[in-house]
């Protein structure tokens, strides 16, 4: 059973919405044994925004990301509104992640929005959620970890 890590901004009603879809379709997966969603481990021993709060939130994230046996990171940010680029943490958390040879797994929302060339090749799979990405996401072997692109989109 496999350990995930789920990158993806927290911010908005609608980005908590997109992440409890997914932590939906992956707690269904019978390859998964665990999510580690880092806005449930907030570290409350500090003044939010604080030097010491920024570090142990950083160590918290680094430390779980390095547990984990992928990464799957939602890639829409400001969907809502008409910039949708990626959220920098999320980006940051997909690069940490290669970095260390986890496997990233990509899901995206956004229909329209072109993939950073970075994150296309940073990443072991792909889930569209406008082509049955949620479910395949939920089928997806997390053991093999087969790279799965579900939909083509072009590149930024």
């Amino acid at each position: 059973m496999n350990r995930i890590y789920l990158a993806s901004p927290f911010f908005s009603d609608a980005q908590n919405e997109r992440i409890a879809q997914v932590k939906a379709a992956l707690d269904q997966n019978p390859t998964v044994s665990s999510v580690f969603e880092p806005a449930k481990h907030p570290y409350e021993a500090a003044e939010f925004g604080s030097l010491e709060w920024q570090k142990a939130c950083f160590m918290l994230d680094t430390s779980q990301i390095i547990k984990a046996d992928a990464v799957v990171a939602i890639i829409d940010y400001k969907l809502e509104e008409s910039d949708n680029e990626s959220d920098s943490g999320t980006a940051f958390e997909i690069g940490y992640a290669y970095g260390n040879n986890i496997p990233v797994i990509v899901v995206q929302f956004d229909p329209n929005k072109e993939i950073n060339l970075m994150i296309r090749q940073a990443m072991t799979a792909y889930f569209d959620v406008n082509k049955d990405g949620l479910n395949a996401l939920s089928n997806y072997d997390f053991t093999e970890l087969m790279p799965s692109f579900n939909a083509e989109r072009p590149v930024i």
